[in-house]
């Protein structure tokens, strides 16, 4: 996206928040003003407006005194005086104006102030005053691509960038921005159109206070230049100033959408307090745009309607009918400063001073505010302004915009009616309103515009004849040359005179036309570019030449001052020019026509072609407006193999195709054509609706009137005469006599017979010879194309009637004589006269013909055959060439018995009825059952007459309904019922229809009630007839996921909604099972509403299926509910349609250690209590809780608190947390009480980076230490001292003593000892030096430890001034402890982590060999091994420090688990896959006898004797020190099974699943837990419970690996049905791995013995494989052929010929192929291998490659000869290399 990105750039360069502005300078007046309190409410005051007045002056000046500064007062006074009347009306004059001092002497009696008080300046909004950080309301003009366009006061026009709308709307663009940067310009705009449209966010006309951000003026040619106004409508900088307690009632604040609800939009208001959110009902949105369309990031100027309590929630509305109505209400009456005065809002304004210039007032007797000459009224009415305000009045005003660069607060106001009223001003014209510019659209030329006021030195006010809007012309714009001075008395602009305008522009906040009445503006041809026309001629001047990287890419024409063309560079000429510089130069004045205009993008493309400018056709520029034959010239824009894209003007185009370009055969259109060429076409058909069009360059009176005539008299079968006119390869073209009409006889048409047989008729014929009776086969009068034929054998045919041209002409049994039109794998289609065709199957071909691909036949071949049926519905019939036999006589005649068009019928049931047609609507008849359904009969009428009964008309009522969940179970097939027909059904739409939509072979709706088996009149039910509140026998029809589908009728549908199908909450949670499709239910009409097709019933009784609302629930109701929501803190449940409310982890369950979301899914259906009910702010509390929806007696660990006031001192509670702070931690007690913890009162130690070991929703325990009430505040204490009365404090180091054993862990491993802390302790930890680890010298510290690891310490030394501690691991100073231990206990484990090892007291000199331990902490992966040896050789004891009894760490075998034969791996398909690690053990050796000496050994396995883990809780040990270990898992579960513990195992699958972390490290652990559970179901469970386990696998593993591995399970279980199953849906899932149809392959060979199927694999595979893959895996499916027992060796060397045929260098394949040939022992296939190989031409390294090997091969099995002759073949090879080299 460059063109996007490099605003974005443009944009970050100058961001917003270095473009506001510092806060104005603080005059000294503005100390005063914060001396003074905030306004009174409502401003009210007991002092006058006077006495108000006459104070604050006085202040002012004792203010001035005392803090004088050096400057003067009012230091911009003069400067103000001096260019009064400019800065007033921004008068363009060269003539300064005389300074003067206006006094109060001076006005004019009704018109002055109020005396005593200074004078209040008039401000009128200019360009000057507009600086940044003014804030003005404006109206949306314009919305570009890229910017918006704001109206804003006083004629002033500024632009809002994309990235200054909304934060939303910067976020999408900067992610565009990032996305597409490599795009084009021409994906960008496509792309950005789509992802984002500024139209969405502001509409036209809205009103939007905007913030200024910068103001910018460039040089220009005019004595000013242009001045650019840059804005922003960001909350953020619209409401800049605003604080959270400034947002009063009534007051006006811009809003953006960040989120849309049901029933309204949450809303931003971009304030520093982020508490601060509004809310917009959806009713409150007004007509700006409708609910649905709105969309996160729209802005919105809005009223405050209300506030929330906590002033929190701001009710808004952005209604232009409530906002301006002003009258009685909703205008700002109090405010707690001025801040909240900001554009937008409406005000009641104290009159103080009326001038001719505007008048001035006070708001709130305090706030200064001026309205200038237009938006005081002055301008619109007409009326003076004393006559219209008096001094001292109030009135009713909208601030319009702020003055940030003065000293004092000041706003400009506007008092017009349609900025009060907040709407856009309309005029009346012919009793209606229509918009200012539809009565008189810009640049419009007004003849007669009176002046109706005159404002010296500014301009003059005009009557343009629009109703309520007058115009306005600037001094500047009243002659072409310079005015000095107006009058309303004198001269030629005086009052009442009458001139020659033209409308420039409409200015949307004043209300008035922008007019000219310069003479050089009134004959502009255009002013903008909406006034130019596509295809208009118009004239410019050549302003610039565009160079590209190709060259000229086009000019720049300029039409006007503001108005230019492009010219591309296609268009420049006619023919292609060279050097287009030399022709067009700069200022080169040109005529062009207008292509295309783009005003969303303002570019206008032109045209410089003389054949199109001086073209008189008419402009093609709307396809509405064009029809066939019309003609015109267009442009070619893009030439295609089958034809051309032809441009015309604005969006039409033309498809121009090959056959149509010319008269003559065209093979390349490139060759003839090129693109910019103009081409005259003429208009063959054209599609308005989808705007399409076919055009031709064909000569249109070719085809004049008398051809259409004799085109349309043309039929099928007429014999006709012409004179060949053109030869072609394949057919000739012939000119018929008479007509002139082209004709087309393809060679194979000329006679029957071979092929060459027509081929040598095709030689003898010349063009210009003349054919005669010649006859026609078909015609198409849209193409003009008409096809004939000389076959002699179609000619008879057709004169016997054996040649059909229309559908009507066949009838079953019927001999028809054609040709061939196609030939296809399963048959052949024949075509007759008219382009009637028929299918001729291939089992219904002749004995004589052969099988496919083409059974003996050629297209256009003459062919006869037999109708065998026919398909009226659809148009189709099917013939064949097989002999008629008896039977099909007979089926013949029934089947065209059915078809005849007098419709007769064959065994009617109820033996009456003669015909279809007796069956009408009501009638009384019999049908017999066919088959059943659950929700319908099929029934028959007659042969071959179909019925059907819909199960709601079955039952008259709900008692004769026996079986609710089956009704029909009671009917029988082949039973006879009396029924009546009630119309034909319709199986498309699911309804039936009247009998006059019946069909060939119609489908009836049938009705079996008893109620309607007599005569009188049917009463069909529709929507309309059935009411709210009445009740209905229904029928499921469909299940949904929340609701189920009902028929009340055949064509009357209904939902009942989850909640309603039952009063009984356990039925709900399996509707399939409880309310199966079919079964009945009756149920009462809770809304209907036919427009919309809309029916909603209820099947719970009367008064619980009421549409439920807030007001009738009441505190401890317990309901039913779905679960709309789950996360992991709350679930949402829906109560009815409208009522949804939320289930907090508090309410969730009686013990919080319980509590979890996650166990709900979504509709589920749940018991909920109403726990409280807030009815100002519709809020409900539900709860889940046991105790509450169940019973109460029931035990509660963690009880419910309802309010503050139950929280006691000292009482211990549980909650969640629900935010942690920097200040400390609040925690969830209850749904509406929290509690605050005090960071000091989280732990008792100290902890550095306490945030990160308290996380939201985490379950704690507190003791409440302080409670109040009023506040509602409660306070509470997490340490442990505070919780519990046997808290030990922690380990300190003045705690330890020398001597003292400890227990600890190592916290770091280095080469000259370990470190340890003390367990239970404040951090303690000392050093145990490397020489006081063992007896004897330690060389490798970190082979004996490791971090983490739990080590029993003494402690040698203690140094509490430098807190460092010595301690000692060495086996000695343990001894006797151990010793006492050890008999004390009886047992070798003991809970220090040491135990005492005794030497063999045998007599022996050597021990025996010890049993080999298992350290299991040291495992790795067992993904792919398949079983656990359990090995009876000794494993070597490492040597070990005597006395410690140490061992440094050694890897161990680690193997797949196997129980009783129990596969826990399920190995790959691939068996090419190689073990991912593998460790051996060492060899075992003696170990000579020790003295018989208590030996002291460190147990590292967790405490378990050296058999390994031999109970559950061993197994539990060892998992809390490895719970990412799959090993352990596997071996739990294999203990289980072989205890018969099959659901136990599964328990511990599900433990494992969820305890193992996921991560890079973890994944292989997953993967073979995974792996063990699909075992463990394929071998005990079902084949549910084994889907079950691998849908939830897939959904956290690789799915093609879970694919695989369950597909391996099946394949060595022997389940090869459910291996293919499962191999089938791979190749269709995972179509893009060339693996995963080999391994299907590879099973179909080998397993299902099934070659054929697995050879027809490899053409779906190279389908869907990408080109790279296809030799690879060609090549290993003919390694199939040669390798598996049931493949064909002669097949793959076909195969690997045909590769090697195509890809003769890649030696990898001749590699392959000779090994397979050597494996085979095909001698002499392997030595004419060898030699084509070694022929072919090789680089001299690969060569010798061949030949080292060839010869290898002799050796071994061939003889010295051979060898001899492979050592020859290499000379002479050698030999050959050196001479082509010379």
């Amino acid at each position: 996206m460059p063109s996007l990105k490099r605003k974005v750039e443009a944009k970050s360069e100058a961001p917003l928040k270095k473009q506001k502005p510092s806060q104005p300078t603080r005059p000294a007046v503005s100390v005063l003003k914060d001396e003074e309190p905030a306004f009174p409410r409502g401003g009210a005051s007991v002092l006058t407006p006077l006495e108000h007045k006459q104070i604050q002056i006085r202040a002012k000046q004792d203010v001035l005194f005392e803090q004088s500064t050096g400057k003067k007062a009012r230091a911009y006074d003069s400067e103000d005086e001096e260019n009064e009347d400019e800065e007033h009306f921004e008068v363009q004059s060269g003539k300064s104006k005389p300074k003067r001092k206006s006094t109060t002497s001076e006005k004019k009696p009704g018109t002055g102030g109020i005396a005593g008080g200074p004078e209040v300046k008039i401000e009128s909004l200019s360009y000057k005053r507009l600086v940044p950080g003014s804030m003005v309301l404006g109206q949306v003009a314009q919305i570009n691509r890229y910017d918006i366009a704001l109206t804003l006061p006083n004629n002033l026009t500024g632009y809002i960038p994309i990235t200054s709308v909304s934060d939303k709307v910067t976020q999408v663009v900067e992610a565009l921005a990032t996305a597409d940067d490599a795009s084009s310009d021409g994906e960008e705009d496509s792309h950005s159109a789509r992802d984002l449209d500024l139209k969405s966010m502001v509409a036209v006309g809205q009103y939007l206070r905007a913030y200024v951000s910068a103001t910018t003026a460039s040089n220009g040619s005019g004595t000013q230049g242009r001045r650019h106004v840059e804005l922003s409508i960001n909350p953020k900088h619209a409401n800049y100033g605003l604080k959270k307690t400034d947002l009063v009632v009534n007051s006006m604040v811009q809003a953006v959408v960040s989120s849309i609800e049901d029933h309204g939009v949450v809303m931003s208001l971009g304030l520093e307090d982020t508490t601060a959110r509004g809310f917009m009902s959806s009713k409150e949105i007004g007509d700006i745009r409708k609910y649905a369309e709105l969309k996160e990031g729209a802005v919105y100027l809005c009223l405050i309607t209300g506030l929330s309590s906590n002033g929190n929630i701001i009710k808004l509305s952005a209604n232009p009918d409530r906002i301006g109505n002003v009258k009685k209400s909703n205008f700002l009456t109090d405010a707690p400063n001025v801040d909240c005065f900001l554009p937008g809002t409406a005000i009641e304004v104290l009159v103080s001073e009326i001038t001719t210039s505007g008048l001035a007032g006070k708001v709130m007797g305090l706030l200064d505010v001026t309205a200038d000459v237009i938006h005081s009224g002055a301008a619109a009415s007409g009326k003076p302004l004393e006559k219209k305000y008096f001094v001292g009045t109030k009135i009713k005003a909208r601030v319009l915009c702020t003055f940030p660069a003065y000293e004092e607060k000041k706003l400009g106001i506007s008092s017009l009616d349609h900025i009060m009223e907040f709407i856009p001003l309309s005029s009346r014209s012919n009793d209606k309103h229509v918009s200012p510019t539809t009565a008189l659209p810009i640049s419009s030329i007004v003849d007669q515009a009176r002046v109706a006021r005159v404002v010296p030195g500014f301009g003059v006010f005009v009557d343009l004849g629009v109703k309520g809007v007058r115009g306005f012309v600037h001094i500047s714009h009243l002659s072409d040359k310079k005015v000095e001075t107006i009058s309303d008395t004198t001269g030629p602009y005086k009052v009442d005179t009458v001139h020659r305008a033209r409308i420039l522009n409409y200015n949307l906040v004043d209300g008035l036309f922008l007019a000219s009445f310069e003479q050089s503006i009134l004959e502009l041809p255009f002013l903008r570019l909406e006034d130019v026309e596509v295809g208009q001629i118009i004239k410019g001047k050549v302003s610039k030449l565009i160079v590209n990287a190709a060259g000229i890419g086009g000019v720049l024409v300029t039409v006007t001052e503001s108005i230019s063309g492009l010219v591309p560079e296609m268009h420049l000429a006619d023919v292609h020019l060279q050097y287009p510089e030399k022709k067009f130069r700069e200022g080169l004045s040109v005529t062009a026509r207008v292509l295309s205009i783009d005003l969303e993008r303002r570019l206008m493309r032109l045209t410089l072609k003389k054949s199109l400018v001086n073209s008189d056709a008419p402009v093609w520029n709307t396809y509405q407006k064009l029809a066939v034959g019309m003609q015109a010239p267009g442009t070619l824009v893009n030439i295609l193999p089958t034809g051309a894209v032809v441009q015309f003007y604005g969006p039409v185009r033309g498809f121009l195709p090959v056959s149509q370009m010319s008269e003559s055969y065209i093979k390349d259109p490139k060759q003839h054509f090129r693109v910019g060429q103009v081409v005259n076409v003429n208009i063959t058909s054209i599609d308005d609706a989808e705007n399409r069009m076919t055009v031709s360059c064909r000569e249109p009176i070719s085809f004049g009137v008398l051809q259409q005539k004799e085109m349309a008299e043309l039929k099928p079968g007429i014999k006709v005469d012409g004179v060949v006119s053109e030869k072609t390869a394949e057919e000739i073209i012939i000119e018929l006599n008479d007509s002139g009409l082209k004709a087309y006889l393809p060679f194979e048409h000329l006679a029957d017979g071979s092929a060459a047989k027509c081929l040598a008729a095709a030689k003898k014929v010349r063009v210009g010879q003349g054919l005669q009776n010649l006859m026609v086969m078909s015609k198409n009068e849209t193409k003009r194309i008409i096809r004939l034929t000389n076959k002699p054998s179609l000619i008879r045919a057709y004169q016997s009637g054996r040649l059909p041209a229309s559908f009507e002409q066949l009838t079953v049994g019927k001999e028809v004589a054609g040709f061939v039109k196609n030939i296809i794998a399963t048959g052949i289609f024949v075509q007759f006269a008219g382009d009637l065709t028929g299918f001729l199957p291939a089992k219904h071909l002749g004995d004589e013909v052969s099988g496919p691909p083409d059974f003996g036949m050629r297209k256009q071949q003459s062919i006869s055959a037999r109708v065998q049926s026919i398909h009226y519905n659809q148009n189709r019939f099917s013939l064949t060439q097989r002999p008629v036999s008896d039977k099909d006589t007979a089926l013949n005649s029934n089947s065209t018995d059915l078809q005849l068009p007098d419709r007769a019928l064959s065994n009617p049931i109820d033996g009456m009825s003669a015909s279809i047609d007796d069956f009408t609507l009501g009638k009384l008849t019999k049908v017999k059952i066919i088959s059943i359904k659950e929700t319908q009969m099929n029934v028959q009428l007659a042969d071959s007459v179909q019925g059907r009964v819909d199960v709601s008309q079955v039952f008259d009522s709900w008692e004769d309904v026996k079986d609710r969940k089956h009704p029909l179970k009671s009917f029988n097939t082949k039973q006879i019922l009396s029924a009546r027909v009630l119309g034909v059904h319709d199986s498309r739409n699911h309804r039936f229809l009247p009998i006059t939509h019946s069909n060939k072979a119609p489908v009836f709706e049938i009705s079996v009630k008893p109620s309607e088996q007599t005569e009188a009149e049917l009463d069909i039910l529709t929507l309309e007839r059935v009411r709210q509140d009445s009740s209905w026998l229904v029928f499921v029809n469909n299940i949904a996921e929340d609701c189920l589908w009902v028929n009340l009728s055949p064509n009357v549908r209904g939902r009942i909604r989850i909640m309603d199908v039952s009063d009984d909450v356990s039925l709900l949670a399996d509707l399939s099972s409880n309310f199966p499709i079919g079964s009945a239910l009756r149920a009462r009409v809770l809304h209907v509403d036919p427009a919309n097709n809309r029916l909603d019933l209820s099947a719970r009784s009367g008064a619980s299926s009421v549409m439920m609302t807030i007001e009738d629930l009441s505190v401890g109701m317990v309901l039913p509910g779905r679960v709309t929501k789950v996360t992991e803190r709350y679930i949402m449940v829906q109560l009815s349609e409208k009522l949804s409310a939320p289930v907090h982890l508090v309410d969730m369950v009686d013990d919080y250690n319980t509590a979890n979301p996650t166990i709900y899914h979504k509709n589920q259906t749940v018991r909920v209590c109403v726990s409280d009910i807030d009815l100002p702010n519709k809020k409900i509390t539900l709860s889940t809780r046991p105790s509450k929806v169940l019973s109460s007696s029931l035990p509660v660990k963690d009880p419910e608190i309802t309010s503050v006031a139950q929280v006691k001192v000292n009482d211990i509670v549980r909650g969640f947390i629900k935010n942690v702070a920097d200040n400390g931690v609040f925690v969830t007690l209850s749904s509406n009480v929290t509690g605050y913890v005090r960071v000091t009162d989280l732990s008792d130690s100290f902890i550095k980076d306490w945030k990160s070991d308290f996380q939201v929703d985490q379950l704690v325990t507190g003791k409440i230490i302080t409670v109040d009430p009023l506040l509602h505040h409660i306070q509470m204490s997490l340490k442990q001292s505070v919780l519990s009365k046997d808290y030990r404090p922690p380990l300190t180091y003045a705690d330890v003593e020398v001597g003292q054993i400890v227990t600890g862990k190592i916290r770091k491993v280095e080469d000259f000892g370990v470190f340890i802390v003390v367990d239970n302790s404040a951090n303690v930890s000392g050093l145990c030096h490397r020489s006081e680890i063992a007896e004897e010298r330690v060389s490798n510290v970190q082979g004996l430890y490791e971090e983490g690891d739990a080590v029993k310490a003494k402690v040698l030394k203690v140094d509490l001034e430098k807190r460092r501690i010595s301690f000692g691991l060495k086996s000695s100073y343990f001894a006797a402890q151990s010793v006492d231990s050890d008999l004390d206990d009886g047992d070798s484990n003991g809970s220090g982590g040491i135990h005492l090892v005794d030497s063999s007291d045998d007599g022996s000199e050597e021990t025996e060999p010890r049993t080999a331990h298992t350290d299991l902490r040291n495992l790795r992966d067992v993904q792919d091994n398949n079983t656990l040896m359990e090995s009876g050789e000794p494993e070597v004891e490492p040597k070990t420090d005597p006395l410690s009894g140490m061992v440094p760490k050694k890897g161990h075998v680690a193997q797949g688990l196997n129980t009783s034969g129990f596969d826990w791996s399920g190995g790959m398909i691939d068996t090419n896959q190689k073990v991912a690690h593998s460790y051996t053990d060492e060899e075992v050796q003696p170990q000579k006898k020790k003295p018989r000496k208590a030996e002291l050994k460190v147990d590292r396995t967790g405490d378990l004797d050296t058999n390994g883990p031999q109970s559950v809780a061993d197994f539990e040990r060892l998992l809390l020190g490895q719970p990412n270990s799959s090993f352990l898992w596997l071996s739990y579960m294999a203990f289980e099974l072989q205890l018969s513990e099959v659901s136990k195992a599964r328990g511990i699958a599900e433990r494992a699943i969820r305890t193992i972390n996921q991560g890079r490290d973890t994944d292989s652990e997953l993967l073979n837990v995974w792996v063990a559970y699909f075992n463990l179901e394929n071998t005990y469970g079902t084949d549910e419970t084994v889907e079950e386990i691998f849908k939830r696998a897939c959904e956290y593993n690789d799915p093609e690996e879970m694919h695989n591995r369950l597909a391996s399970i099946y394949i060595q279980s022997g389940k090869n049905e459910k291996a293919e199953t499962l191999l089938q849906a791979m190749v269709k899932k995972f179509s893009q791995d060339p693996k995963v149809w080999l391994n299907h392959a590879t099973f179909l060979f080998d397993t299902m013995a099934a070659p054929q199927r697995a050879r027809d694999l490899l053409p779906r595979a190279l389908q869907s494989l990408p080109k790279h893959h296809h030799v690879d895996l060609t090549s290993k499916f003919a390694h199939l052929e040669f390798r598996s027992a049931n493949g064909d060796a002669e097949r793959g060397r076909t195969i690997f010929e045909g590769l090697l045929s195509t890809f003769p260098k890649r030696l990898d394949l001749w590699n392959v192929m000779l090994d397979l040939e050597i494996k085979l022992g095909d001698k002499d296939q392997v030595r004419r291998l060898f030699g084509r190989v070694t022929s072919s031409k090789l680089k001299t390294k690969k060569a010798k490659y061949f030949f080292k090997r060839w010869l290898e091969y002799e050796e071994k099995e061939g003889d010295a000869q051979r060898c001899e002759k492979v050592k020859a073949k290499a000379a002479e090879y050698v030999r050959q290399q050196e001479a082509d080299k010379s």
